[in-house]
């Protein structure tokens, strides 16, 4: 597809999905904030059962069928779709909502999964933890990957019924801002259209490899 709409969760991916994986792997409101220590606690844990899974010996398609539910435990896939909707989450009607929401977990899913074989031998520490101005907790820590300089990240943890992901920022860049950004640019040029920006997420999908 020649907009950059599809190729965006990718591209951003490219450096955040690297850190995602070793650790993990006004807006549209947080609910309660995670406190500190469990903020910490929540990502010391999911961290080590992710990087457990890529250190193991594990063939790549069992690796992948391993980190998709701690994915969809852990990270609020349908908070961050909404958010990176923005203003046209207000304006799509329910069936798109629930259409769009229902791809962007695919594509979230695939691109992160899709770089799992790209590691092996991480190593992770939980450096610091703080409050997020929007609310949450900001949880930085250092990802170690073998013949790679050391890479730092933040995960943005709220309380959604427990901590969960809501954001990850990476070389300075925050995920769902830069996603919602590509979005809104496609979006303005189709005319607010959600149907067309699920029918590219369909598209994408369907050439996924």
């Amino acid at each position: 597809m020649k907009t950059s709409a599809f190729s965006l969760t990718r591209r951003h991916l490219t450096g955040t999905a690297a850190a995602l994986t070793a650790v993990v792997l006004g807006t549209f409101g947080l609910a309660a904030p995670a406190r500190a220590s469990d903020a910490t606690t929540f990502v010391k844990t999911f961290g080590g059962e992710l990087v457990a899974i890529i250190n193991s010996n594990a063939s790549l398609d069992e690796k992948k069928q391993k980190v998709l539910p701690l994915l969809q435990q852990n990270v609020d896939i349908p908070e961050i779709a909404k958010f990176c909707l923005g203003r046209y989450w207000r304006t799509a009607t329910p069936a798109q909502q629930k259409h769009y929401v229902e791809l962007f977990d695919h594509v979230l899913v695939n691109a992160v999964t899709d770089r799992i074989g790209d590691y092996r031998g991480v190593t992770f520490a939980v450096t610091t933890s703080s409050p997020a101005p929007e609310g949450g907790e900001l949880v930085s820590a250092k990802i170690d990957r073998p013949g790679q300089p050391e890479a730092d990240m933040q995960l943005l943890i709220a309380n959604h019924g427990g901590p969960k992901v809501v954001d990850m920022v990476g070389e300075g860049a925050s995920l769902r801002l830069t996603q919602r950004q590509d979005y809104a640019s496609y979006l303005s040029r189709h005319g607010g259209d959600v149907d067309t920006l699920n029918s590219a997420l369909e598209r994408q999908l369907a050439n996924h490899h």
